[in-house]
């Protein structure tokens, strides 16, 4: 046994020398012929001081070396110059370097290295051929001044007084492709210039870095264009954006490297200033997905400023002093393929003075905005650069306030839902954009809006269409659950509103000829109040019927009060209206209608034929009119100021006003009317017609009594050239049917002592034989009992309203009354005489015409005074005759 244990001894010692006898070998022929070995074998040349090897660790230590490339054009291998003070390598794979020509180590030392590397140009993907790289586990770099360059000679990185510590760092050809020079596991870093160019655009410097416990410091970082904006457009036609950054200061921990992923922790970035120039280029859709990915926890931006550019260098945006922090900030895949590219897990910004200039401008003093909440003060809209046809706002808000419950996007489409909105204090005018020729479809980001409650308080807004603006004072509003989604199988967003309270005081809509006004509105989905409207014309008749075209009437209208109860939907894309009641009272109408201008040749439809036109679903089971006064002003050329028909005490009755889109609604509206005709006599009227009856069948009955039938004389004598002068209308009675081709009925009146005059154009003497021939044929007295007469063949002008077809009916009643059943043949007649007046006063013109030819010719004297005496007297009686 001991024989063996001495044997175990002597080949342990024999093994030793020669260990020892090898490694000193070694030793000197490391220290005489490594560095030829190094130079015939690799691509480097290497000389050195001093050089310890240990060949059974691997562990090298060496002093005062340099190192060169032999081909510094060879860019297939990285290239490598300059000095080293110290090296130390542990566990050196000698036999890698060997016989496969790998360098590779499990621990680096690199003390005051002066280095430069060129890396090597990228794989060729195509052959796949891979190379030898240089691979350290650990490396250590103490005082080293560093720059590496990119196989093109382009200087790629470089630091000064570098201290540095990275564990399990990694250097590839494919790192610098992904834009990620080196990957690693942990770090500690200090240095002082660094410089990176990741590409030919742009340029990044730090003054300092700087770790300690493992927080990062770093002074002074800048994202620089190396190009003009001027330059970077002619060079980069496709380019979309340019961006500058500058961070005086920055930190952060934890920061990891690893492929195509950065990732860090409580990164903070006092005063950044963000510049991006935008060159109006449309961004192309990337063919291919992005790889890279970005993982930021607690992400701190400081009273940062932020200022985007549009193409003609003018300012986008800008915002100062914005403050940003966000929780887990992330950029992968997934995330870039959606609306917003990022994502995160909770995040507060707050920020001043932000200015927004386009089409339309804004500007907020400040915002603050968190994922479930957020607040503005002092908005400002203006108008930017002229922008034909498109909306613009003047408006004034000091304080938007809302909560969310929930905001996210699916297949990049929005769902947002909102707890609340607040506007406050909105001051200012809103003008429509012109409607779009535009039909083509229109990408939509909405899938679903729903705001629950929606506040607008404490505001004055006018918004102006076509230069008519509608101005609310002192606007509250108060809408509950807005609803925002995409209509079914069709372009466009539906609209839907819950319910809804709106108030407003000292409401106007202005239009080309009326200024109408509200003293008061309240306004909710079942009841509406209106207080003191008015409707009041801009123009003077005068100037209105020089400014028509063709004869139109001229309105000017008020109520002292109108409300209105029931159910109504005005907002949502399905609108209806069905209103129980709605009642008006004191109002007063002035219609006011001139024959100057041409008449309008448009056919006029029928009222029940208008109400079927209404396109949305309306019923008003019962409107009251009550205490109102309606009067109907009307001239003509010859007319010696207008005629008026004056309606007091107006109270009038409709049932089931309708549209007749409501299925089971009644359709047929019943109208009754009572009022005091010219203030005079009662007037009663009854019409009905029915909407749902496509042929516009109607019915209209009245009666009025008492009228004294001079009572007329205001709407009569001012374009009629007559005046009642005498006699009482005891009873007129009508009953019309009709239908858009005409009307026929019974008409009957009980009259008493009629007389007439006809007055000469200036409507001040009478013309004597007219007025003797009118009052021959005109029946004085009805008796007690008159016979109704019938009133039949009535055609109506298309081109005229309802109320002339009406008129012409009560026309032929009252000739057919006054004159006669055969009032054609009566008319003819008074024409007859008529003419025959008219040849009476022919004949004395010419007579007159001779007399002043003879007066010119020289008569003896006697003959002259006979003739002139004689002729005297004659026109003497006829002039008083025509008079």
């Amino acid at each position: 046994m001991k024989r063996w244990i001495k044997k175990l001894l002597m080949v342990c010692g024999i093994l030793a020398v020669i260990l020892l006898a090898a490694n000193f070998g070694l030793n000197i022929w490391l220290k005489t012929q490594l560095p030829d070995y190094i130079k015939k074998n690799t691509a480097y040349k290497v000389s050195y001081k001093t050089l310890d090897v240990d060949l059974g660790t691997g562990n090298i230590f060496a002093t005062g070396i340099s190192v060169n490339s032999k081909d510094p054009q060879n860019t297939d291998v990285i290239g490598l110059q300059g000095t080293i003070d110290t090296l130390k390598i542990s566990r050196f794979g000698i036999y890698d370097a060997v016989f496969n020509k790998r360098i590779s180590s499990s621990d680096l030392l690199l003390a005051k290295p002066v280095l430069n590397v060129i890396l090597a140009k990228p794989i060729d993907r195509k052959t796949g051929k891979k190379r030898n790289p240089v691979l350290f586990e650990n490396i250590r770099i103490n005082e080293g001044k560093i720059s590496v360059f990119r196989h093109t000679k382009q200087k790629f990185l470089s630091v000064q007084q570098l201290d540095l510590f990275v564990e399990n760092l990694q250097m590839t050809e494919e790192s610098v492709e992904n834009k990620l020079p080196v990957v690693f596991d942990k770090y500690s870093i200090k240095g002082e210039k660094f410089f990176f160019r990741p590409d030919k655009i742009y340029a990044i410097t730090i003054s300092s870095i700087n770790t300690s416990n493992g927080q990062m410091a770093v002074e002074n970082f800048r994202l620089t264009p190396l190009l003009s904006f001027a330059q970077f457009k002619k060079f980069y036609p496709e380019k979309t954006q340019l961006f500058e950054f500058a961070v005086p200061k920055m930190d952060f921990t934890d920061v990891i490297l690893n492929q195509n992923k950065v990732s860090l922790n409580n990164a903070g970035f006092q005063n950044p200033v963000l510049k991006i120039y935008n060159t109006g280029v449309k961004a192309k859709k990337a063919e291919k997905k992005s790889n890279f990915e970005v993982d930021l926890k607690n992400i701190k931006l400081n009273n940062a400023i932020v200022n985007v550019t549009k193409q003609d260098g003018n300012n986008l945006l800008s915002v100062a002093g914005l403050t940003v922090n966000i929780n887990q900030l992330m950029f992968n895949k997934e995330t870039s393929e959606q609306v917003i590219p990022i994502g995160y897990k909770d995040f507060t910004i707050a920020g001043r003075n932000i200015e927004y200039s386009n089409s339309q401008n804004i500007t907020i003093r400040s915002l603050a905005l968190k994922p479930a909440n957020g607040e503005i003060w002092d908005v400002v809209l203006t108008p930017g650069h002229p922008a034909t046809g498109k909306a613009a706002a003047v408006l004034k808000t000091n304080h938007i306030a809302f909560n969310i419950n929930k905001l996210e996007f699916v297949d990049k489409k929005i769902n947002l839902d909102l707890k609340d909105l607040l506007v406050e204090n909105v001051n200012g005018t809103f003008k429509a954009g012109e409607k779009s020729t535009d039909k083509s479809a229109k990408p939509n980001i909405i899938n679903s809006v729903i705001i629950r409650k929606t506040s607008l308080k404490n505001s004055n807004i006018t918004y102006d269409k076509g230069k008519q603006p509608l101005t609310f004072h002192d606007l509250n509003a108060t809408v509950n659950n807005i609803e925002l989604s995409p209509k079914p199988n069709q372009p466009g967003l539906s609209f839907k509103v819950k319910d809804y309270y709106i108030t407003t005081r000292n409401f106007a809509y202005k239009t080309e000829f009326y200024n109408m006004s509200l003293g008061l509105l309240k306004l909710n989905k079942n009841k509406v109040q209106i207080n003191n409207f008015a409707m009041k014309p801009l123009v003077s008749r005068a100037q209105f019927i020089k400014m028509i075209p063709v004869e139109r009437d001229l309105y000017d209208l008020k109520a002292g009060q109108i409300s209105a109860e029931g159910e109504w939907d005005l907002f949502s894309h399905n609108k209806m209206v069905n209103a129980s009641q709605v009642d008006i009272e004191s109002a007063n109408a002035n219609i006011f209608r001139s024959k100057i201008p041409k008449d309008d040749p448009k056919i006029k439809a029928l009222y029940s034929k208008m109400l079927r036109s209404i396109k949305i679903p309306m019923t008003v089971h019962n409107l009251d009119l009550k205490n109102s006064v309606l009067v109907y002003e009307e001239d003509t050329p010859e007319s010696m100021g207008p005629g008026k028909l004056t309606f007091s005490n107006f109270n009038m009755n409709v049932k089931n006003l309708n549209s007749a889109k409501i299925k089971g609604k009644p359709t047929k509206v019943d109208i009754k009317i009572n009022c005091s005709f010219m203030n005079l006599s009662p007037l009663s009227v009854n019409w009905n017609f029915d909407v749902a009856d496509q042929n516009d069948r109607f019915a209209i009955s009245g009666k009025t009594s008492n009228l004294p039938a001079s009572g007329i004389n205001p709407f009569i004598r001012p374009y009629l050239h007559v005046t009642a002068t005498a006699g009482t209308i005891q009873e007129m009675l009508f009953s019309f049917k009709g239908n858009p081709a005409g009307l026929h009925g019974t008409f009957n009146l009980k009259h008493k002592d009629l007389k007439i005059a006809v007055l000469n154009k200036n409507n001040h003497e009478k013309k004597g034989f007219l007025t003797a021939v009118a009052n021959i044929f005109l029946k004085s007295d009805s008796g007690s009992f008159p016979e109704a007469v019938t009133v039949e063949n009535v055609e109506r002008d298309p081109t005229k309203s309802f109320f002339n077809l009406f008129w012409r009916g009560i026309e032929q009643g009252l000739k057919k009354t006054l004159i006669g059943k055969n009032v054609e043949k009566t008319e003819k007649k008074v024409k007859e005489a008529v003419s025959s007046v008219k040849d009476m006063k022919q004949s004395v013109k010419e007579i007159k015409q001779e007399i002043k030819n003879k007066k010119e010719t020289p008569q003896p004297e006697v003959e002259k005074k006979e003739k002139k005496g004689f002729l005297n007297n004659i026109f003497k009686k006829k002039e008083k005759a025509e008079e």
